[in-house]
């Protein structure tokens, strides 16, 4: 057996830079040139007041008239105006046409496709986490979770967080987070299956807004915009490594666009990604060997691309289309089994004479058609839309057996396909908007509704034969026919959004809508924002709101058994009868109540301040609940046809577990966010772009609900400690970028805030998987260090060197005897600094 060395690592990763800088020699073009700005900071900007009775120049002729139509609804924001700020168009959080960034009623990011670049990042959700201190992603993740990509704001799980494309809902992921942590239970819109190429720039709205936009939009929403540029050509290569030298990714990016006559534009973007494992885990206590690779980031590739057009039937009529589709595979380790293990079964003996780890892998298809007409008439503007969204997920297990067909049929199957899920959705939206101006009112009042209609489908596949024979494949069992089955639901809504200012500089924006939902019910919610302009150089703003996040398909019916070499945890679904019979009840929908108040000051020229606090209360929150145990853990899971080992009796009763989706609790999430940018001219020696950000944020629990047969609470001290204090209390990025002749110099410093779990106790002793009795653990703050340098070769190629985390820092080791067999020493179940260390790159741009 070969045991893994870290001594061996320095000349590994010396082959892995050189293979980095071939890779990259060889490319035969690189990627859009360089032009980096602020990290992180808002674009907010407190300038003058608009003049509230201003409206926009009418166009004189039929030429001009089109042109404004794509250039108002159609074409993104410049890459001048994302990087600039404050003059930028947005379109998230208002319905009002032509609104600049700086006169935002909300707290609004926008983050630019150069932004992105310049982190080094391969992906969409690993850029946005080290420019935004509010958003956060998972430190590592376990199974078929850890290979979907979802992001979190304000310390909320990823499911109240909107993911929008184009402002039009975006579908989610058919594979839930199923393992226990602060994302069990997700399924949000997997962001990485968009291509970045294909990214003008992220709208990212810090507010609740379930009154505009409908469920999940608690925590805020991201409106990721897309490039629609009718020429040109973008090329970008990154290739990395880890500073443990594992890790190695590599990414292509190209995009390019073209007219279709005079009248339209076509623009198509494509990605490849390539990312390695890496291998994090301590020794195994079993064997004192590296070869237990649990603690790993997954490996993947992933193919994407995305089509977007429009084109102008008429002057005042724009038909327009969108598709994107994506491709995954991926593959994450399971626990290593012993080959003590095998003894009684010789033949996969044979196969596996030094035991072995099963490998769970995902085949992914995923892809998303809109198409859509919009438009001017007499005044009022409109827009008709269909967006049809499917996300397939085929789970398998590679390298594990099946010791029931062994022992019956004398067959050694090692692999196996386990579950499939499949989550559909069609939206139909009708939206309207028109200014009027009334007798006796000194302002123009924007009106604007909608209706929507929105179909919803969610499917569970059964395993394959030797999946389900018998115990069922090892480390992941097949769905059984009981738990398999075909959900749906349909969805109808309208709203309405009334905005005007009610003097000069105070403005005021009120939003209404109705949601029907076949299985949940209605629901009501509500928006009042305000902002006022004392100054051209100080504003006040505030909202309070409602809203909902109704229960996923996935979260009423999913259900699963995962199996380690000596525990067992079942999920069973909140409707089953395994999950009936020890006191579940049907979910209904998360509910919260948002406040928000800040204000925007410039107290210098250049000196952009704005500061938000905020406050979340959030009732009948969604997670698994119940946590039975030992017998009555096994006869639930029995009940919904679960084929337990063999030899489970022989089993510690505490490592045998089940729960089930409920809701479980209500919490009080309240915090600040602060960003700052300030730019410094330095003549002849070019400028230094400044930028601060804070978020501060804490989450407690305020209520939690009980089993109604034993009158027992519903979470343990765990379970509590995921929904309060797994996000961190803060995160603070702050530095600046220096541009001089053909020189970028980017460099950002990032506090991550201290998480606080619950550990289980592994070692033996009184406490031996407990689920009662937990170790306090304190994940400390770590600082990180990314750096950036940028050469412009020509006009057209720009090279970059860079690393995030350069000085590799790690998340605190968990102690000892409260890791599983051992090798997991950094905890995974949290959302703070990732397990992989430092992060090299090297990035060539081309920009035709």
């Amino acid at each position: 057996m070969l045991v893994r060395s870290r001594s061996l690592l320095p000349s590994v990763a010396r082959k892995g830079i050189l293979s980095l800088i071939a890779t990259t020699c060889l490319m035969s073009c690189g990627a859009e040139a360089l032009a980096q700005t602020t990290a992180s900071a808002s674009t907010e900007d407190a300038t003058k007041a608009p003049q509230s009775k201003a409206q926009p120049a009418r166009a004189s002729t039929p030429a001009a008239r089109s042109k404004a139509l794509r250039t108002r609804q159609s074409a993104p924001v410049t890459a001048g105006d994302a990087e600039g700020g404050s003059e930028a168009i947005v379109v998230t959080g208002t319905r009002e046409i032509g609104k600049k960034a700086r006169d935002s009623i909300a707290p609004l990011d926008i983050i630019s496709h150069k932004q992105l670049a310049a982190t080094g990042q391969g992906t969409l959700r690993d850029a946005l986490s080290l420019l935004l201190p509010s958003l956060t992603t998972p430190t590592a993740g376990f199974d078929a979770g850890a290979m979907t990509d979802t992001i979190s704001l304000r310390g909320l799980n990823p499911n109240e967080t909107l993911v929008l494309v184009d402002g039009k809902r975006r579908h989610n992921t058919a594979n839930i987070y199923s393992n226990p942590g602060p994302q069990q239970g997700s399924t949000a819109s997997d962001i990485d299956m968009i291509p970045m190429s294909a990214i003008d720039h992220v709208e990212v709205l810090r507010d609740g807004a379930s009154a505009q936009y409908g469920s999940d939009a608690v925590a805020g929403v991201v409106n990721i915009i897309l490039k629609k540029q009718a020429s040109g050509f973008h090329a970008q290569n990154i290739t990395g490594i880890t500073s443990e030298g594992d890790g190695f990714q590599q990414g292509v990016y190209l995009d390019g666009g073209a007219s279709l006559g005079s009248r339209g534009f076509v623009h198509v973007s494509g990605d490849f990604v390539h990312q390695d494992h890496t291998y994090r885990s301590a020794a195994d206590n079993r064997s004192g060997t590296y070869q237990n690779n649990i603690l790993s980031q997954p490996e993947q590739t992933r193919e994407s691309v995305a089509v977007n057009a429009g084109y102008d039937l008429t002057d005042t009529i724009q038909l327009y289309a969108l598709g994107t589709y994506a491709h995954r595979h991926a593959e994450s380790y399971q626990n290593y089994r012993l080959a003590s293990s095998l003894n009684a079964y010789p033949a996969y003996k044979a196969i596996y004479p030094w035991g072995y780890s099963p490998v769970e892998t995902l085949n992914e298809n995923d892809f998303e058609l809109k198409a859509g007409v919009k438009g001017d008439f007499r005044g009022w503007h409109w827009d008709v839309s269909s967006v049809y969204g499917r996300d397939y997920d085929d789970i398998g297990l590679i390298n594990s057996v099946n010791l029931s067909i062994n022992k019956a049929t004398g067959r050694t199957p090692t692999s196996f396909d386990v579950q499939g899920f499949n989550n559909q959705q069609w939206t139909n939206d009708f939206d309207f908007s028109r200014k009027f101006e009334f007798s006796g009112w000194p302002h123009s009042v924007n009106f604007a509704g909608g209706a929507s209609y929105r179909y919803e489908g969610y499917s569970v596949g059964t395993g394959s034969p030797d999946s389900l024979f018998g115990n069922g494949s090892d480390a992941l069992a097949g769905t059984n026919p009981g738990n398999a089955g075909n959900y749906s639901r349909d969805v109808a809504a309208g709203y309405l959004d009334i905005s005007t200012y009610l003097a000069k500089g105070l403005q005021l924006d009120l939003a209404g809508r109705y949601e029907h939902y076949t299985d949940v019910g209605n629901t009501q919610n509500g928006k009042v924002s305000l902002r006022y302009d004392i100054t051209r150089r100080i504003a006040l703003r505030g909202t309070i709101s409602n809203g909902f996040h109704a229960p996923t398909l996935a979260q009423k019916y999913y259900s699963a058994l995962n199996i380690s070499p000596t525990a067992a945890r079942g999920l069973i679904g909140a409707g089953s009868p395994g999950a009936l019979a020890n006191g579940s009840s049907g979910l209904k929908p998360e509910r919260s109540t948002n406040a928000e108040g800040g204000f925007i000051v410039e107290p210098i020229r250049n000196l952009h301040v704005t500061t938000d606090i905020y406050q979340i209360n959030m009732r009948d929150r969604i997670m698994p609940g119940g946590n039975i145990s030992g017998n009555t853990a096994k006869s639930a899971m029995r009940l919904n046809g679960f084929a337990l080992p063999d030899d489970i009796d022989s089993w510690n009763p505490s490592a045998i577990t089940a729960n089930w989706f409920g809701n479980v609790a209500s919490t009080r999430t309240q915090g600040l966010d602060i960003t700052v940018t300030y730019l410094t001219k330095l003549g002849a020696l070019g400028r230094i772009d400044w930028d601060a950000a804070i978020n501060l944020n804490r989450t407690r629990l305020s209520h939690q609900a009980s089993n109604p047969l034993t009158g027992a609470p519903l979470l343990n001290a765990a379970s509590i400690a995921y929904l309060t204090t797994a996000y961190p209390r803060s995160k603070i990025i702050f530095g600046g970028n220096w541009t001089h002749a053909k020189w970028i110099v980017g460099l950002h410093e990032i506090r991550w805030g201290q998480t606080t779990n619950q550990l289980t106790y592994y070692a033996p002793g009184p406490y031996q998987f407990s689920t009662t009795h937990f170790l306090e653990y304190q994940n400390k703050p770590k600082w990180t260090t990314n750096l950036d340098v940028s050469y412009r070769i020509t006009p057209r190629w720009t090279a970059t060197i860079g690393g995030n985390n350069i000085f590799s820092a790690y998340p605190t080791r968990v102690p000892e005897g409260n890791r599983y067999l051992g090798a997991p020493q950094y905890y995974m179940s949290t959302s703070q600094l990732g397990i992989n260390g430092g992060y090299y790159y090297f990035r060539v741009n081309y920009d035709l």
